[in-house]
């Protein structure tokens, strides 16, 4: 698409095939900041790049945004965790606000995270840092403790969740102190979270402004294995609440543009819970089942909450109404071999024949025994579906749990 100059100049902090042909088909001007081993693809495919490697921290690393900010580049959109720390540093040379640097720590810091969301009056669980196995101990002891726990009942579990890693990486839950046990020492500092009981969901909210353009909450039907959007009628009923949850998270962390992915537990009795809040697109997959479920690109809807010349019209013009303009409901479910021992890929037949099933990005095993699943550990890919129905969606992706693709 023809590029117009009269609007901003974005750059990608992270590979993403996705974002770059949402950004080829855009009418902004991009470029792709990535490690030096996209650079042979992006020549061969005439992709705007420059090399950087965001792994090293040194007294080099203002450079990047020197470098960005002489091509004229206006905004940096982080596309993973391990680059949101990037583009609040480079961001806030481009836009001459030192104030995102900070602000980017505390959406990649969980427990500094915690504590802001705690100043702003947002209910959050118990939660701790651990430096070493016997603070686990200590806090698991100390929550139990709190909940009148008696000798011989079992134990409420405490989350344990890396500082600084996106979603399940790295969280565990642990019910007793021989668990403990397995926690290799490496993973230390961790965060200590106490259990929330409550129905967990995703949102994401685009933003510009300082306001909400538009908020879509996932439902997680199992964490870590699937998802769904829009979420069924049940969820959706708490819209209202969680709308005013997400305006206070803009106005504690002071967001004025962007997009934000926020995590939430709602209780029996309807009380928000927030969990974690991150400042990049989601994991599995959302943004290409919300363009399947509303058929608006949400790689161009980032380039647009980011973009600081984007006009109020053109916002106004792109995104659809929530809930009542989606098509359908889209789905995906993380796949991981129930086997120990694998030696090829099968498709069951009554999820090939469901008329909901659309496609998988599944590839056949590379070695036969399958490692153990560390904590929630990566799903060996995706099976996509669609349909009309909420309810028929949530209870075909909990199915998949118990079916065997590789065999």
């Amino acid at each position: 698409m023809k590029k117009d100059p009269s609007k901003g100049y974005i750059a990608f902090l992270g590979w993403s095939l996705n974002a770059i042909e949402a950004a080829e088909n855009f009418d902004r001007r991009y470029v792709v900041v990535a490690p030096p081993w996209a650079e042979d693809y992006c020549q061969e495919h005439d992709i705007p790049y420059v090399p950087w490697d965001f792994e090293r921290l040194n007294d080099r690393s203002m450079e990047i945004a020197q470098t960005l900010q002489d091509m004229g580049v206006d905004v940096a959109i982080p596309l993973f965790e391990e680059t949101v720390e990037w583009a609040g540093a480079i961001n806030s040379v481009l836009l001459d606000n030192p104030r995102l640097y900070g602000q980017s720590l505390l959406l990649r810091d969980k427990a500094l995270m915690k504590r802001r969301a705690q100043l702003g009056g947002i209910r959050v669980g118990i939660f701790e840092e651990a430096h070493d196995h016997d603070d686990v101990i200590r806090f698991l002891k100390r929550v139990n403790q709190t909940l009148l726990k008696l000798d011989g009942d079992p134990n409420d579990p405490i989350h344990l969740k890396a500082f600084d890693k996106a979603g399940c990486l790295g969280h565990r839950v642990i019910r007793t102190p021989d668990e403990v046990d397995t926690i290799p020492e490496e993973e230390f500092p961790v965060l200590m979270e106490s259990h929330l009981d409550g129905w967990e969901f995703a949102v994401e909210a685009w933003i510009h402004d300082g306001k909400i353009r538009f908020l879509n909450i996932s439902e997680y039907v199992t964490l870590g294995y699937s998802v769904f959007v829009p979420a069924t009628p049940e969820l959706e009923k708490y819209r209202p609440q969680i709308t005013a949850q997400i305006e206070k998270l803009i106005k504690t962390f002071d967001i004025d543009f962007g997009f934000i992915h926020p995590e939430y537990f709602v209780t029996s009795d309807g009380e928000m819970y927030f969990g974690e809040v991150a400042y990049r697109p989601p994991g599995f997959k959302v943004f290409e089942l919300l363009e399947r479920a509303y058929g608006f690109n949400a790689y161009q809807g980032l380039i647009l909450t980011f973009d600081p010349k984007t006009t109020e019209e053109e916002i106004t013009a792109f995104f659809p109404r929530e809930v009542v303009d989606a098509k359908g409901h889209a789905g995906c479910f993380g796949v991981y071999p129930r086997r120990r021992v694998v030696s090829r890929l099968e498709i069951p037949e009554e999820t090939e024949d469901h008329p909901y099933f659309e496609s998988h990005e599944l590839t056949a095993p590379q070695e036969e025994t399958v490692t153990k699943r560390t904590a929630f550990g990566t799903h060996w890919g995706l099976v996509y579906f669609f349909g009309e129905d909420p309810h028929t969606m949530r209870d075909l992706l909990k199915h998949q749990e118990s079916l065997d693709f590789y065999v």
